[in-house]
């Protein structure tokens, strides 16, 4: 019972920050040139763009969680 609260609570946090953060951004480090024991590297930007959909299936996932939740406990 307690753990259904926490999974829709946890749900309803992570979709309030999809919406907040629309991407987020990381670096890697590639190799761009190598001739022998000499390496050139590069570091490279990548950005993942987080749909807003996603967001609001969350949440209302986390309202349906505890929706359920307090539809058991009653129960």
């Amino acid at each position: 019972m307690k753990a259904t609260f926490i999974i829709g609570i946890a749900l309803l946090v992570f979709g309030a920050a999809v919406l907040a953060y629309d991407h987020f951004s990381y670096t890697t480090t590639e190799t761009v040139l190598q001739v022998g024991p000499v390496k050139a590297t590069a570091e490279r930007s990548h950005d993942v763009a987080l749909p807003p959909i996603l967001g609001w299936v969350l949440i209302g996932g986390g309202v349906a969680v505890l929706a359920f939740a307090a539809l058991s406990k009653k129960n």
